[in-house]
């Protein structure tokens, strides 16, 4: 199958390299950092979005936030100008419920097809082929590319305080009913210290005030995510809004005063 993939960043560069390992045709654009590598993986260049959904069956959308989804696909050049009926858009990024609707409607007003997938793992996740992905569209649109979304998807500082090793107090929590993804891979870099961007604290951060908007639009009471999305709001006001999300356990030290390395 032709695919195009727009937005070959942390998460997207990987998942457009397993699309290819799968021996899918990748287009993306020349206009890409990650263009002249991919091309010599073989992924085809393209000049625009109006070129990249011309030449392909199906068009991924990865990129940070709603504004950039609009531009990719409604802007001047954009995916909508290259697409017809029996093309596919799928968008897998976290954005607006309500914007991503809008444009739904408006490519599907083109005859093309449009599914919603924004997926959720970070870049550890990408890399393995191992991201949850959330699926909303047709049934037949997604039938069509249930194989291609498959093919990139599937309490320390107490303990610190009290003198506990923070490690061993993760390695034994890991046994038990307290185990968790989120403790085995950021549990793991908050002792470590490796705070490099899976998933950046300022991409977090929107996400959280989408889910606080859609609160507010059916008005329900969200206090823990808006407690998070303090949190992280405390940490780009310490120019910290580019680390990792499990960089967040630097906000909670400045507040109890402890520090896991220590």
């Amino acid at each position: 199958m032709n695919i195009g993939f727009i937005g070959l960043g942390i998460m997207g560069r990987p998942m457009a390299g397993h699309l290819m390992a799968g021996g899918h045709s990748l287009h993306i654009l020349s206009s890409s950092a990650a263009a002249p590598d991919m091309a010599k993986a073989g992924a085809v260049l393209c000049e625009s979005g109006a070129a990249l959904a011309q030449a392909s069956d199906v068009v991924i959308t990865m990129v940070p936030d709603t504004p950039e989804v609009e531009g990719v696909i409604l802007g001047d050049g954009g995916v909508a100008e290259g697409l017809c009926a029996g093309k596919l858009v799928i968008d897998m990024s976290s954005i607006s419920p309500i914007a991503t609707k809008r444009f739904a409607e408006r490519v599907r007003a083109l005859g093309a097809g449009y599914v919603d997938a924004p997926v959720s793992g970070g870049e550890v996740g990408a890399k393995a082929a191992s991201l949850t992905i959330m699926v909303g569209g047709d049934d037949a649109d997604f039938a069509r590319v249930a194989l291609n979304i498959a093919a990139v998807g599937e309490a320390m500082l107490f303990a610190k305080a009290a003198g506990a090793d923070p490690a061993k107090v993760r390695q034994a929590l890991l046994g038990g009913f307290a185990s968790s993804r989120v403790l085995e891979v950021h549990g793991e870099r908050m002792i470590a210290r490796t705070f490099n961007p899976g998933f950046r604290i300022n991409l977090h951060h929107k996400d959280l005030s989408l889910a606080i908007d859609g609160g507010n639009a059916l008005g329900m009471a969200l206090p823990q995510t808006a407690f998070c999305q303090q949190l992280m709001n405390s940490m780009r006001a310490a120019g910290q809004g580019d680390l990792d999300h499990s960089g967040l356990v630097l906000a909670l030290e400045r507040l109890s005063g402890t520090a896991l390395d220590s």
